[in-house]
């Protein structure tokens, strides 16, 4: 496979999909600090009417506090300010889950739709390099993107924050340095290899469904996961089924519809970690309960059958004719 082939296949679907790897990210974090910027103006409006003043005068200095805080205390605010950051990014990687989702979805059924295919295919181009080409758009090239728009997006709210708190007596700069800015673009970034890995069940099936279908690849990528399950369900409600469908709903239906969503590598930690102390999720969100997924067959075994399904894809794509 040439590698200056691949390279312009991949530019090729960054620049036809700008509007969703880049566009939509870009603009769920605007209407994000937007959002956040009505909120803090409608507080301070909200506190001037009604007599709630944090400010020196008032024996309420949000400066004072901060500095009389205990280690513990102040581990809990660099938590929050930490926390708020990666706020944003998990609104904006709801947004890019569903983008990643329908374009995996249309990626090789529109190319048939359109008749475009029959010019791809004149040209000196594999279908495994093109089928390579879209998986890497949607599992590194739209992730690194949506990285880049959540640290800034997190940044600059993090300075809307403290310019406001500025104005009641606290020093920007002693609210920003309890934050760990490095720590959680350490942690966004070095997510992205989980990302691909744990995605690729989810991009092999519905890009498997985008290959084969004739119409409708929407309605067989969804149908059939979920039509089996309410008949694993069906068979376990009249006691003849020899294993759990909760497994089959966990395991299956949520691995092949739903791991485009960044994050859900955390479900089988979680209940460990945190425990029943919400105070653990400020140190929740690191490289080391990431990577403890390693550990794990779910994820491996997912990455195999994805790649299977993305094998079973490239053959379609060779050989269906819907002429």
């Amino acid at each position: 496979m040439n590698a200056k082939t691949l390279y312009w296949l991949i530019r090729r679907e960054f620049w036809e999909h700008r509007g969703g790897f880049i566009w939509a990210p870009v603009i769920t974090g605007i209407v994000f600090l937007v959002l956040n910027l009505m909120g803090i103006v409608g507080g301070e409006v909200f506190g001037s009417r009604h007599g709630f003043h944090f400010g020196p005068m008032e024996g309420n200095d949000l400066a004072s506090k901060l500095q009389s805080l205990d280690p513990h205390q102040v581990q809990q605010v660099s938590a929050a300010l930490d926390l708020a950051m990666l706020s944003s990014s998990f609104l904006i990687s709801v947004v890019f889950a569903f983008v990643v989702f329908f374009y995996c979805l249309g990626s090789l059924y529109d190319d048939r739709r359109d008749r475009s295919i029959l010019f791809w295919k004149s040209l000196p181009i594999s279908d495994t390099a093109t089928v390579l080409s879209k998986v890497i758009a949607a599992v590194l090239i739209a992730p690194i993107a949506v990285v880049i728009c959540g640290v800034i997006t997190g940044i600059v709210m993090l300075l809307l924050f403290a310019i406001a708190l500025s104005f009641h007596g606290v020093s920007v700069w002693s609210l920003l340095t309890l934050a760990h800015p490095f720590q959680v673009v350490g942690f966004l970034i070095g997510s992205i290899p989980l990302y691909l890995l744990w995605a690729l069940p989810t991009v092999g099936w519905l890009m498997l469904c985008s290959s084969w279908s004739r119409a409708k690849p929407f309605l067989w990528a969804v149908v059939i996961p979920v039509a089996l399950g309410v008949m694993i369900s069906w068979f376990n409600l009249l006691g003849s089924a020899g294993f759990k469908s909760t497994w089959y709903w966990r395991d299956i239906v949520a691995r092949v519809l739903f791991s485009v969503f960044p994050g859900g590598w955390l479900r089988d930690t979680a209940a460990q970690r945190l425990g029943d102390n919400p105070e653990n999720i400020g140190n929740f969100f690191t490289l080391s309960n990431s990577y403890a997924v390693l550990a794990s067959p779910d994820i491996w075994i997912g990455a195999v059958a994805g790649v299977a399904m993305l094998a079973g894809a490239v053959w379609f794509r060779r050989w269906r004719d819907d002429s």
